[in-house]
């Protein structure tokens, strides 16, 4: 086995460069789905029938396809079905396919966390005088939130890594550069560790932020 130890040091230069494509296509497709999958969460507990169905089939469907399918489907079909899409860039085919994968998962998380709020505080809201808008902006979302925190991270997590799939539409990111220097150097294996070592800090030092939140955001609860 010829490692060389040295060449992971002399890639990890050249890959961190496109960190910020990563970040931006994680940010933003956690934007779109957090959007998304509050609507879906709304919608869910809807007296509306049509509305829950609706958020039913989405959820259905896009937590039952697999991440590099919905890219191509979005990449390549939407163009097909909808000629406003044929400009479309690869990556933003890519958010908009990250996005709409996670939000899936999100409506549940939110589901669950508007539920884990003790139904007798919007009666109280509403006793005391505000309506569902304020109860909801004032009372439940913020203790929705702290609940849901954790597993919206854990979803964020997920993003940051499952851009690595962006290089199948052409995407240059982290994984795709160090693919291209693999096939150069034909030093696979330590092309990939550099990889693996960059994905593992930018999760440590995000799942840290997140704590250091969920911290604070615990405070006003601790006795």
């Amino acid at each position: 086995m010829n490692f060389e130890i040295g060449y992971i040091f002399e890639l990890v230069p050249k890959l961190i460069q496109y960190i910020p494509i990563t970040l931006w296509m994680a940010v933003l497709s956690m934007i779109l789905a957090m959007v998304i999958g509050l609507v879906l969460a709304l919608a869910r507990d809807s007296e509306i029938k049509v509305l829950k169905y609706a958020a039913n089939v989405y959820i259905s469907f896009f937590r039952a396809i697999p991440m590099l399918v919905q890219l191509f489907l979005i990449y390549y079909g939407l163009p097909q079905l909808f000629p406003v899409f044929t400009g479309m860039g690869a990556v933003m085919a890519a958010i908009i396919g990250f996005g709409f994968k996670q939000a899936a998962f999100l409506a549940e998380i939110f589901r669950a966390a508007f539920l884990s709020v003790d139904k007798g505080q919007m009666e109280a809201c509403i006793t005391g005088g505000l309506t569902k808008v304020q109860a909801y902006r004032r009372i439940i979302l913020p203790q929705a939130a702290r609940n849901a925190l954790p597993a919206t991270g854990n979803i964020f997590i997920g993003l940051i890594k499952e851009t690595s799939l962006a290089f199948t539409l052409g995407v240059t990111e982290i994984f795709a550069e160090a693919k291209m220097q693999a096939s150069d150097t034909m030093r696979f294996f330590e092309a990939y560790l550099a990889v693996a070592l960059i994905y593992w800090i930018m999760i440590i030092i995000y799942s840290y932020f997140q704590r250091m939140l969920e911290h604070h955001l615990e405070k006003p609860y601790r006795t």
